[in-house]
């Protein structure tokens, strides 16, 4: 089914403000789901910008309908997106919703296709969340494309031929849908941390129907989170590793029996994907006083880990939604404040706590020697990675945007409240 977003896309001008859009060389590094080919936020790109601002270092802005927090995919000389579009033309908070996935020309940010998957009626959501902020992912010329309790599709990224699509998973939310699913083997794996009887569920990525459901086990007393899992390999065990409300479990991604699993105080609403670095998993425990855990891993993992695991906790300016990043033995993560922290992955030590940004969701992307965040208003501050706080660069855009960078080629993706931006070098 096509929509008025088609048409909208088409119909609006491009700006373009370099002579020439590159095209993708051969060879570029595909950002293929939330966080990137490795899924913790890193890119081997060089050459990437320093500054940028509306009207300099801009490939091109292509404006996009509806609102979506999802972030981009990249893949050879397509950009994946997701939106969902008012059906009335107003941007009120219980519009009924037509829910989109869309592919751009990488080198023009033209349209190449859009879909409309699914229809929410009178949807509600946080404010600081959309009925489209799952991140897509993309593996063998197929896009899965995930909008939480309101549906599940595959489609092919070629033309965008929907090849299943599925609402059979529905359950009752909280504030909205944010956990982006990831690829295992033949399946799509996706968390569903609703209200009551929060799971884990795995989908036969072919078909789309039900291979296994994990039913997630806290003493917490609000269940719902919106964390995406992150597959790791632990001597040669892989692991998915999957944070909700009041706990961290560990599953066998082939089956979802459960490896080992770690409690945390009441924490619920988790945001942040883990990331897995020094042979420990880093995760924020959520709201309402969230708490940085340092998680160790090993063989002999099992079961109730919470007493015997634990390495090192911080608690103070732990991220509610960012997602964190650790390059070397620095683990970095910023606050919803702005605050950014930097301290020694392995121990815990905090070398510095620094006022970075204004108010924050996106996660932290580190590339090309820097570590790039962007805020809420659209400021992107570039820093420069160490133990003492440097910033490089700021750069405001001015538009609302909770989305989290993507690369292409040498160049970064921003998405804002109504335009997808590429700014280059």
């Amino acid at each position: 089914m096509r929509s008025a977003l088609t048409s909208f896309l088409l119909s609006t001008s491009f700006l373009t403000l370099a002579s020439a859009a590159p095209t993708p060389a051969a060879g570029t590094t595909d950002w293929p789901e939330f966080r990137g080919a490795g899924a913790q936020g890193h890119s081997a790109a060089t050459g990437l910008p320093l500054t940028w601002s509306p009207t300099s270092h801009m490939v091109w802005k292509a404006p996009v309908a509806g609102i979506g927090w999802s972030s981009p995919v990249v893949v050879g000389t397509r950009i994946f997106l997701t939106s969902a579009v008012s059906l009335s033309g107003k941007e009120e908070a219980t519009a009924d919703r037509s829910l989109h996935a869309l592919a751009l020309d990488a080198a023009t940010g033209k349209p190449a296709w859009d879909v409309e998957l699914f229809q929410a009626k009178s949807p509600r959501a946080h404010r600081k969340n959309s009925h489209a902020s799952p991140t897509p992912v993309f593996e063998d010329g197929k896009l899965y494309v995930h909008f939480g309790h309101l549906g599940t599709a595959c489609l092919d990224a070629a033309t965008g031929k929907t090849l299943w699509s599925t609402q059979e998973f529905a359950y009752s939310p909280v504030h909205g849908n944010g956990s982006s699913p990831v690829l295992f083997d033949d399946l799509l794996i996706f968390s569903a941390d609703a209200e009551t009887e929060p799971k884990v569920i795995a989908l036969d990525k072919t078909t789309g129907k039900l291979r296994w459901a994990f039913a997630r086990q806290s003493d917490a007393k609000k269940k719902f989170s919106f964390c995406t899992p992150l597959i790791i390999d632990v001597a040669g065990q892989k692991q998915l590793i999957t944070p909700g409300s009041g706990v961290v479990n560990a599953l066998d991604p082939k089956t979802g029996t459960e490896i080992w699993h770690f409690n945390y105080d009441q924490g619920y609403s988790v945001v942040p994907r883990p990331i897995y670095a020094h042979g420990m998993i880093y995760l924020s425990s959520g709201y309402d006083k969230p708490v940085l855990y340092a998680i160790k891993v090993d063989a002999s993992s099992k079961g109730d880990v919470t007493s015997t695991h634990l390495g090192w906790t911080i608690d103070k300016a732990a991220p509610h939604n960012p997602s964190m990043v650790v390059v070397g033995d620095e683990l970095y993560f910023v606050a919803d404040n702005g605050i950014l922290t930097c301290a020694d992955a392995k121990t815990g030590t905090v070398h510095y706590s620094e006022r970075c940004t204004g108010p924050i969701s996106a996660s932290i992307l580190a590339a090309d020697g820097k570590l790039y965040l962007q805020d809420e208003k659209g400021l992107g501050v570039v820093v420069k990675p160490g133990k003492t706080y440097q910033v490089l660069a700021q750069n405001d855009l001015a538009e609302r945007s909770l989305a989290s960078y993507a690369i292409i080629g040498s160049d970064l993706l921003i998405r804002t409240e109504g335009n997808l931006y590429r700014v280059a070098k």
